[in-house]
């Protein structure tokens, strides 16, 4: 019984550990996305989708 508290106990201070890593990775701008805005313009035609014009009105008979 007493392998399960400390199994316990180092898998919280190992979750706390890569937590405390993964807070100062952020912080540290690690997930940052540079790449991306310097392309953004050569694909902004596929990303905006242009909305119907609906002050034109078609002629019914």
């Amino acid at each position: 019984m007493s392998v399960i508290y400390i199994l316990l106990t180092i898998s919280i201070i190992v979750a706390v550990i890569f937590f405390i890593a993964f807070i100062l990775a952020v912080k540290n701008g690690q997930y940052d996305d540079s790449y991306t805005p310097s392309v953004r313009m050569l694909f902004e035609d596929e990303l905006v989708k242009e909305k119907p014009n609906k002050s034109i009105q078609t002629k019914q008979d």
